[in-house]
C-alpha cells in the first residue's frame, strides 16, 4: 500500500464521522504537503472499488466516505448536513418477505432533524 493511500485510510479511521474529498485532501496537505488532489480521488476511488471503504452517495450532498464497509444505513440531518450510521440488521430480510425475492443490496437514508439541530430551533 502507498503511504498515500495508508494516509488516506488513516484519515477515515481517525475521523468519527463521513468525510468528503476536500475534507481528506485538507487533512491530508497538513501530514503530506505535495499530495495532490487527483491522488485523493484516484486512491479514494481505487479503494471504493477495492472494498476497503464505502462511497456515500446522497442526493444534494457531496459524496462522503465511509469508514465501515459492513452494510449499514444512514441518517441525514436536514438541518445541518450530519450523517449518521444507523443498523437496521432486519430490514434485508424484511424487504425480501414483502417482495417475495432476494435483493443484492439497497441503499438507505432516512432524512430528520438531528437533536443539536432541534434545540436549535427551539431558542
Amino acid at each position: 500500500m502507498t503511504k498515500q493511500r495508508e494516509l488516506i485510510l488513516s484519515i477515515l479511521k481517525q475521523s468519527d464521522r463521513h468525510l468528503t474529498a476536500d475534507e481528506i485532501f485538507f487533512l491530508a496537505k497538513l501530514k503530506m504537503p505535495s499530495i495532490a488532489m487527483a491522488t485523493i480521488y484516484n486512491n479514494l476511488n481505487a479503494m471504493n472499488e477495492a472494498g476497503m471503504i464505502n462511497r456515500l452517495h446522497i442526493d444534494g450532498v457531496a459524496d462522503c466516505f465511509d469508514k465501515i464497509t459492513e452494510p449499514h444505513d444512514h441518517l441525514l440531518c436536514d438541518g445541518c448536513g450530519k450523517i449518521t450510521d444507523i443498523h437496521l440488521p432486519t430490514l434485508s430480510q424484511q424487504l425480501e418477505t414483502t417482495l417475495g425475492t432476494e435483493i443484492e443490496d439497497y441503499e438507505l437514508t432516512v432524512h430528520y432533524i438531528c437533536p443539536e439541530c432541534r434545540r436549535k430551533k427551539r431558542r
